[in-house]
């Protein structure tokens, strides 16, 4: 008589669990972090940083807590990773949407819907709702935010609006004052309705008007005058 004999399922790469027959094969330790990432932006928000914790973190993204516990070390560190993991994104693509050509205009509203989609986008300001409220228990998460999250948005900006000024296409005294008047004039006040339950998030549609009045605005102040052209128009 034969006895047949069934080989254990091997242990995924992202954390030990396993696998079934004709499944696909496990994801990679950067695509977990991913999801890792999204959920625990869902996570602080929705429960505020007290009550979230990594196992509910773990659970909610569909994987094991020694999974989680290997590719981020504690709490403090996940809500680090989460916001870095979300700002490098953002400079990424500020960085690829270099001007071509002479069209600055096009060029800055093109930097600054990208800047708007981080800032309004709804997780973001539920995460920034949920930081204010506990900041007064928690004062590292402000910190982290601030240093991690607002420091190189403006910053991001600020050497785009740099490289433009050096290309002649602007004519940029300060460019991290200028980002921030920027970027305060973009997000500020649609920011503050979402967040004090006066309005929803605007949608792309009313971002897009945002910031071409912004980007029209803001050139009227800064933009160099084409040769042979007077910029008294």
């Amino acid at each position: 008589m034969t006895i047949s004999k069934t080989k254990a399922h091997p242990e995924d790469a992202a954390g030990g669990e396993r696998r079934g027959r004709g499944r696909p094969q496990a994801r990679s330790d950067e695509e977990t972090r991913a999801i890792i990432f999204d959920t625990a932006r869902r996570e602080f928000a929705a429960s505020g940083y007290a009550a979230t914790n990594m196992e509910s973190v773990a659970r909610a993204a569909g994987i094991s807590t020694k999974t989680l516990y290997r590719l981020v070390p504690n709490k403090a560190a996940l809500f680090e990773a989460m916001i870095t993991e979300r700002i490098d994104r953002f400079a990424s693509v500020v960085r690829l949407r270099a001007c071509e050509g002479r069209d600055i205009e096009a060029a800055l509203r093109d930097a600054l819907m990208v800047c708007g989609e981080l800032i309004l986008a709804p997780d973001v300001i539920a995460l920034q709702r949920m930081i204010l409220s506990d900041s007064d228990k928690f004062p590292d998460i402000a910190e982290t935010f601030f240093y991690k999250a607002i420091t190189p948005t403006q910053h991001t900006l600020a050497s785009w609006l740099r490289t433009q000024h050096k290309r002649g296409l602007l004519a940029v005294d300060d460019a991290d004052a200028a980002a921030g008047m920027l970027l305060g004039m973009l997000a500020m006040q649609p920011q503050r309705a979402v967040m004090f339950g006066h309005a929803p998030a605007p949608a792309r549609e009313q971002l897009e008007q945002r910031v071409a009045a912004c980007a029209k605005l803001f050139l009227q102040g800064c933009g160099k005058p084409r040769s042979g052209i007077s910029g008294s128009d």
